[in-house]
């Protein structure tokens, strides 16, 4: 007898075993009982619906469902139907038993950079959101649909990024990716294709994005960086480069922006040699002590490739990320990203449009951005009593700070950090392997915490400073 399937709320897999339909199908049975594959509880299908699907007479179904509640593998009482037993069952002797997986437990305090408050997610807000959008959305927007995302996205997206990010853009230049990362690894397979051999990189940045460049056949010379942010006047003596990553807004994890004299180098740059620029904007919203500064690619939108997302904004399990593209490379990533992935998910994309619509988007982010201000203010007060002779710099933005140390102390710090059961991370894990070493810091992402958690990491901190 062949592989079947039967259903009665949910689908029943057997494979008999043996010539005779009734000892097969009752073999089939007790193996799936003993095996731990039907689990005790499991309702079993009628046996009239059983034997449509197996296409035997339901009396040979009866007949085993019988056998095997005599000898106590099922029960049947009416009006429940037939159920695995609730009782322990001896496993197969030749299965060894799966070792117990160990308790994973992480740190007590969380600093690392590169994660919001996820208590602060707007929950209520959202579902009011999703409700909203799947009611209104289309039959057609659960299909396959256009690589480059859902056009209400891409519509308020580019809205949005030209009022509050100075983009200029339309619908039609926005594709939707899963977040930074993977509109990094899209860019890397297109600018190779258009032989491009390397990409300079700023000599402290997350080793994921150089990675993902090099998975694509690209070399990451880096730029040196100073107070201004990366010196981009050098990129003329990078003969092999044919685009640039920055993080202009707030230069990751320095947190200097990218003086204007250095953007303006970029562009130029750019235009004479026909490179790109790739900008990380990863936490333009959140500036604290003035309007924040606008994009790079508003300088010039043919050259720059504007790359944001929702991670620090709302929550990086949402794996929202969007590129606004010169018009030249719009097809062609669209084209790598359908042969690829084709896209993100239709239900999140269409909940965050309606969510940025509504104005939802800008009360969360003004509200978190008080939050992260606040929390900012009480690290730099704090070290100021229990710690002053730590400088704190790149405050004036983002989620994270740095905190200088005296020469030789980093690492010492970070592990009684992590015999304290606080994590946090050295300036020298963000630096490229060909710059040259730098000075001792910290790099404090005090958005991570819980608001609830967020004093005694803040006394965790204070404790471990030299």
């Amino acid at each position: 007898m062949t592989d079947s399937w039967a259903a009665f709320g949910a689908d029943l897999h057997l494979e008999p075993v043996g010539t005779g339909l009734r000892s097969g199908l009752t073999a089939a049975l007790r193996e799936a009982v003993r095996g731990g594959r039907l689990t005790p509880g499991t309702r079993l299908p009628s046996s009239r619906a059983l034997a449509a699907d197996l296409g035997v007479a339901r009396n040979t179904v009866a007949d085993a469902y019988a056998e095997l509640v005599a000898e106590g593998w099922l029960t049947a009482c009416q009006g429940s139907g037939t159920r695995v037993a609730r009782r322990a069952v001896p496993r197969r002797a030749d299965r060894a038993a799966a070792p117990a997986r160990p308790v994973r437990t992480g740190p007590a305090y969380n600093l690392k950079p590169g994660s919001p408050d996820l208590s602060g997610f707007p929950r209520t807000a959202w579902l009011k959101a999703a409700r909203k959008a799947l009611t209104a959305a289309p039959d057609e927007a659960f299909g396959y649909g256009d690589p480059r995302g859902r056009v209400e996205l891409r519509t308020v997206l580019a809205e949005y990024l030209a009022r509050s990010r100075g983009v200029y853009t339309d619908p039609e230049r926005v594709v939707i990716c899963s977040g930074f990362v993977h509109g990094l690894a899209l860019l890397g397979r297109v600018l190779r294709r258009r032989r491009v051999r390397e990409v300079a990189v700023e000599s402290y940045g997350l080793a994921p994005h150089t990675e993902r460049l090099t998975e694509a056949g690209l070399r990451t010379p880096c730029l040196p960086l100073d107070g201004h942010g990366s010196r981009t006047g050098e990129l003329a003596a990078l003969r092999g480069a044919g685009a640039v990553l920055l993080t202009p807004a707030h230069q990751f994890p320095t947190g200097v922006p990218l003086h204007p004299d250095r953007r303006a180098a970029a562009v130029d740059w750019a235009r004479s040699t026909g490179g790109l620029i790739l900008e990380d904007d990863y936490d333009g919203e959140f500036r604290y002590d003035r309007q924040a500064v606008g994009a790079l690619q508003g300088l010039d939108p043919e050259r720059v490739v504007y790359l944001g997302t929702a991670s620090k904004s709302l929550a990086p399990g949402l794996r929202i990320g969007w590129m606004v593209l010169p018009p030249g490379l719009v097809e062609e990533v669209a084209a790598a990203k359908g042969g690829g992935d084709w896209m993100t998910g239709v239900t999140e994309q269409l909940t965050l449009a309606e969510f940025i619509a509504s104005g939802a988007y800008d009360r969360h982010v003004r509200s978190m951005r008080l939050r992260y201000r606040r929390r900012r203010d009480q690290l730099v007060t704090a070290l100021a009593e229990r710690a002053p002779g730590v400088e704190v710099s790149g405050i004036a933005a983002g989620l994270h700070a740095v905190l200088e140390l005296p020469a030789g102390a980093e690492r010492s710090v970070v592990q009684a950090a992590a015999f304290q059961g606080l994590a946090l991370d050295g300036l020298a894990r963000y630096r490229h392997p060909d710059a040259p070493a730098g000075r001792d810091a910290l790099v404090i992402g005090y958005g991570s915490p819980t608001e609830s958690a967020w004093a005694g990491t803040l006394d965790a901190l204070c404790r471990v400073l030299p």
